[in-house]
Formats: structure tokens, C-alpha cells, sequence
């Protein structure tokens, strides 16, 4: 068998629980020797599921998972060349540094001398030489979590895996021992699969990251990648600090957001075409506006003006929000404060805006129209105008749109056609883009300047004369205006 480019491969892995949810869908991930690849992504996304699947301790429901070429998708985890460290370091304390570092090669019947040799070698490269005998209880955080390490490493495997192996330590401790992993990871040559939900964590330690949100991977790429060219709206927010906005595509290497036409340097997008931007905060120029520099034209030096809203310093930069004439609110990061008040000019340059596409341009769903000018979709039964429903026979099946800023959401459950719970929300300069889970699990996207916070219960309606239907074999005219 020819052996594989790759030391682990991941193909087309889910993994479905008892109650039917899939913690893992269609997952596909290829990770060569030696690589530092972080897999990143809120909590509740898979990411240690599909960790827990590579070391052994869950098997997927589908696809396999390869080690060397080889096929280990059920094999149990101590026939598996990987070791894992955890969250909580699960060392034992009731055994000191020493004989939690040895644990391993004790069960083997490893050599005395061998297994003393190896436990020194061990602790000198996660820097805990001289603490063999200590008590685990006795140490800190980040020492417990070096000897969590040095016990995962003393086995020589070729993939290390560490889950959230920092979580629980403050934030200078968790800093420093960073840049020790990174340290670690150069000198034993051996790959790590680290799994987070810290995204500076991941941009710092990793060669690649792999974010993944609601069992499915988002994007895969190296650290610059996934910050400065995100592939979604999810990604990009979720990754640093964003300015997302609704765009429209003029033609290639011109987008219009803002109300204003700005070159970028996309394209293969076509003309007129409804897209999403990703400005980030730092790229945004901002200086103060002199005298006659209100108007802008040829003589302005900046593409927007604005007024700052706020300035709060945040140790390297400040961070302002900026309310420009336009109507949109936008945050900058730059080195130099500028007062609430201050009147001042913007300027983006062509190769700091990042167009994406479009995931959805209106809610879309499969219904069917029943009698009585009403059309069933999502399992509820919506009413219709009467010169709409004339239009189709009853039971004929249709696809329904609505735009997202016909969605009205209600405080009160009860008065709402449908119930949901609000779960991601982006803004987008002068609204909110809401997605809304319905109790069913269906998502309905909702455009909205009402302020919800994630996990608000709401109600869910639509008014008759915002239902659009269309012939399910062809669009056409929509038949709901």
C-alpha cells in the first residue's frame, strides 16, 4: 500500500448522537507530519467531537478516519499511535510528577532505567526539571498542565492532541506557555491537533486552522488567510474584529457599500450583484477634517466623512466607532485617539476590502397551498392574498420567499405564528442580520434595528402580502407582490 502524504486524513466523517442531532456533518480534513493545525470554533461546533474521533474515544457514524494511510476509524485508543491532552490535565493525585510522567511506560514494563531516563528527558523539554517528586495538588495551573504534556510526549507519539489545554489558566500564565507550545512543537517535530474557541490563540500558535461552526467546517487555511480573505460572514465575524456590511458588486474591482463606489481588487463576482464586505478596523484610515473638506469630490483626500461617536483605548490602539454621513455606524482601530465629536474623513484602500458572496439573498422555503388563501410551509399554515392563491391550484407545491426585512419578530412567543430562538447576530452598519431558529430547527434570516441578544425566546410572523410564491419547476415572476 502506497503510504499517504498525509499523517492523518478525516474523510467525510459524521457523527450523529442518540437524540438525532449531528455533532459532526460531512467533515473532510487532511493534516500532513508535523503540521501545528488548530481546529476553532464556538462552543457547541464539533470541534471536540472530531477530536475525541481522531483519538479513538468516539466512533464516527460515517466516513473513516486514516493514521499513516491506515484505516483506524473503530480502532480503541491505545492501539492508536496519538495521545491526547485534556482540559483538566487528568493527572492522578494520589502519584507525584515523576510517576504521573511515567504512567505510561510503567503499564508497557518499560525498563527502570529506560522509563528514569525518558521522565528526566521529558520534563527538561516542557521546563520542569527538578520537580520529579513534587505533588500534582502542589503545583500551578500552568505547571500541572507542562506535566499533562510531558506525560503525553514521554510515549514518542506522531500526533499530539491537545483540547483546550489553556482554558483554565489566567491570562499572562496562558500567554506565555503559548509560545512554549509553539516552542515545544518545533523541537519534538511531531504534529499537534489543537482544538480552542480563543481565535487570538489560534492565529498564534497554528500553521493552518481549520474553523468550523454547527458540526461543518467553514474554512480551512493559515492563519492570514483565514483573517484577511474570510470566506463567510460567520468566519469573519467570529475571527477578530469586523465591519461586515451589505454591498452590491458595480463590476470587477468595484464594489459599492456605504452608498459609495470604493475599488477593490475582486472580481469574477459579475455586475450588480448583491455581496457582502469585510473591512477590518485597522485597515480604515481616519484623520481629521480640515476646512473645506466637507464636501466630498475631487478635491476631498477621503472617500466618507463622519463624526466620532466614541474612543476607548485599548492598550495597543483605540478603538472608535465612527457614525459616517451616510447613516452607517463603523468601528476603526488606529494608534491615535480622536474625541467624540471630531469631525473626520475615512479612507479604504482597494486590496483592505474583502468581498464575499452572498450565503443567502432572501428566505427561501418548500411549501405547499392549501385552501382558503393560505400556503403551508414550515409546518404551519400562513395566509396568503386571494389574487395570489388564484394563481395556483390547491395542493400544488411552491417555493416561498420572504425578504429578510419582512420577518417581524414578537417579545411575547405567543403572538407569533412561529416560535424561535435568536442564536447568531452580525451588524451590519445601520442593522442587525439575524438568524433565528425555529423549535423545529428550521432557520429563518431577519433584518432588523431592534436590539436581541443570543438566545432571546421570540415569536416569528409574516405578514400575507410579504409571501412570495413561485412555481416549484421554474421561477419566474414572483407571485406574491
Amino acid at each position: 500500500m502506497q503510504k499517504s502524504d498525509f499523517i492523518i486524513e478525516v474523510n467525510h466523517v459524521s457523527k450523529q448522537f442518540e437524540d438525532g442531532k449531528f455533532a459532526l456533518d460531512d467533515v473532510s480534513l487532511q493534516i500532513k507530519k508535523g503540521e501545528f493545525v488548530t481546529i476553532l470554533g464556538p462552543s457547541g461546533c464539533g470541534k471536540t467531537t472530531l477530536l475525541r474521533c481522531i483519538a479513538g474515544f468516539q466512533v464516527a457514524t460515517e466516513g473513516d478516519i486514516l493514521l499513516n494511510g491506515e484505516d483506524v476509524t473503530t480502532m480503541p485508543p491505545h492501539l492508536r499511535d496519538v495521545n491526547t491532552v485534556f482540559q483538566k490535565y487528568a493527572l492522578f493525585p494520589h502519584l507525584n510528577v515523576f510517576d504521573n510522567v511515567a504512567f505510561g511506560l510503567k503499564l508497557k514494563k518499560i525498563d527502570k532505567k529506560v522509563i528514569e531516563k525518558k521522565v528526566k528527558q521529558a520534563l527538561k523539554t516542557v521546563g520542569m526539571t527538578d520537580y520529579e517528586y513534587r505533588d500534582v495538588d502542589s503545583l500551578s495551573g500552568g505547571q500541572q498542565q507542562r506535566v499533562a504534556i510531558a506525560r503525553a510526549i514521554i510515549n514518542e507519539p506522531e500526533v499530539l492532541l491537545l483540547d483546550e489545554p489553556l482554558a483554565a489558566l489566567d491570562l499572562k500564565m496562558r500567554k506565555d506557555m503559548q509560545m512554549e507550545l509553539r516552542a515545544m512543537h518545533k523541537k519534538l517535530g511531531i504534529t499537534f491537533i489543537y482544538v480552542t474557541h480563543d481565535q487570538e490563540e489560534a492565529l498564534t500558535l497554528s500553521d493552518r486552522v481549520v474553523v468550523m461552526r454547527e458540526g461543518k467546517i467553514q474554512q480551512i487555511g493559515t492563519p492570514t488567510d483565514v483573517y484577511n480573505e474570510p470566506q463567510n460572514c460567520f468566519v469573519a465575524d467570529f475571527i477578530g474584529e469586523s465591519n461586515i456590511l451589505d454591498a452590491t458588486m458595480v463590476k470587477d474591482k468595484v464594489v459599492n457599500f456605504c452608498e459609495h463606489d470604493f475599488e477593490c481588487v475582486d472580481k469574477g463576482f459579475g455586475e450588480d450583484t448583491e455581496v457582502d464586505v469585510v473591512v477590518r478596523p485597522e485597515d480604515i484610515y481616519i484623520g481629521e477634517r480640515r476646512l473645506g473638506e466637507e464636501a466630498k469630490g475631487k478635491d476631498s483626500p477621503w472617500q466618507l466623512h463622519g463624526e466620532v461617536q466614541s474612543c476607548i483605548f485599548k492598550g495597543v490602539h483605540y478603538e472608535m466607532t465612527v457614525m459616517i454621513d451616510e447613516g452607517y455606524e463603523l468601528m476603526i482601530q488606529d494608534y491615535h485617539a480622536f474625541d467624540p465629536g471630531t469631525k473626520v474623513g475615512l479612507l479604504v484602500k482597494p486590496e483592505d476590502i474583502q468581498v464575499m458572496k452572498k450565503e443567502h439573498l432572501c428566505n427561501t422555503f418548500e411549501g405547499e397551498v392549501l385552501e382558503d388563501n393560505r400556503v403551508k410551509f414550515l409546518d404551519e399554515e400562513w395566509d396568503i392574498p386571494e389574487r395570489v392563491a388564484e394563481r395556483f391550484e390547491v395542493g400544488e407545491e411552491v417555493e416561498v420567499e420572504v425578504d429578510f426585512n419582512r420577518v417581524n419578530l414578537q417579545d411575547d412567543e405567543e403572538d407569533g405564528i412561529l416560535c424561535g430562538e435568536v442564536y447568531f447576530i452580525l451588524y451590519k452598519g445601520d442593522h442587525y442580520h439575524l438568524t433565528v431558529r425555529t423549535d423545529d430547527g428550521d432557520d429563518i434570516y431577519v433584518d432588523t434595528n431592534d436590539v436581541w441578544d443570543d438566545g432571546d425566546r421570540v415569536g416569528i410572523r409574516i405578514a400575507p402580502s410579504y409571501i412570495r410564491l413561485y412555481k416549484k419547476e421554474v421561477k419566474g415572476r414572483p407571485e406574491g407582490l
